[in-house]
């Protein structure tokens, strides 16, 4: 496909996921030019109209992820749809899988090299490692705080004496997941990046929590 060939292309790719999520939304075009309004955007039913019928050409950004917004989707699956084709033209005469274009555009493209430090991917790679931290510190706090609660319930001693002794493993392994973690922000902080709040649960014995969710 020539250049002049796949922006149009791909607009009408756009288009058609558009239409689909707009349809499995359950809305109208008036009823999504109405929320889109709502959004803080208003976009006419006539542009919406234009868009998935193709008289239109080109997708504005702003209206895009507006759009995606209102049908509840995630912006990337209207660009790159992995239930409606196996490989896309992600530019001008490169086809790849799907997947590899989602990948690609997302920066998690398979590396057989390090990336060098403060690098856009590097970067991208440690808030993503930063979220599997929480991930892992949020699971074994809410473990622990399910195994107290168990304890807590118990009516026979012997059980609610054993269920206490794992009580105390599982809130040793939550501290040490919640410290590493502080420890993870505390290096995002000495390169000057700004880690993302943290929820409540596991955000108790950071030198500052506030700004914590």
């Amino acid at each position: 496909m020539t250049a002049s060939e796949w922006s149009p292309a791909f607009t009408a790719r756009v288009a058609e996921q558009l239409r689909r999520a707009r349809k499995a939304a359950g809305l109208t075009v008036a009823a999504a030019s109405a929320a889109c309004a709502d959004q803080g955007l208003p976009i006419p039913a006539t542009t919406i109209t234009n868009l998935e019928t193709g008289r239109r050409t080109s997708v504005d950004l702003a209206e895009f992820l507006v759009l995606a917004t209102v049908y509840g989707v995630p912006p990337i699956t209207l660009m790159f749809p992995l239930d409606a084709e196996a490989a896309v033209e992600v530019l001008p005469g490169q086809e790849v899988p799907t997947w590899d274009a989602l990948a690609w555009f997302t920066g998690e493209t398979r590396l057989d090299h390090p990336v060098p430090e403060g690098s856009p991917r590097e970067v991208l790679d440690l808030f993503r490692a930063h979220s599997d931290a929480a991930t892992t510190a949020l699971t074994s706090a809410r473990m622990a705080k399910e195994r107290r609660r168990k304890a807590a319930l118990a009516t026979d001693a012997s059980r609610r004496d054993a269920l206490l002794e794992t009580v105390a493993s599982y809130e040793e392994l939550a501290g040490e997941d919640r410290r590493e973690l502080h420890a993870f922000r505390d290096r995002m902080r000495e390169r000057g990046l700004t880690p993302p709040p943290l929820p409540a649960e596991v955000a108790s014995g950071e030198p500052s929590a506030e700004g914590q969710v």
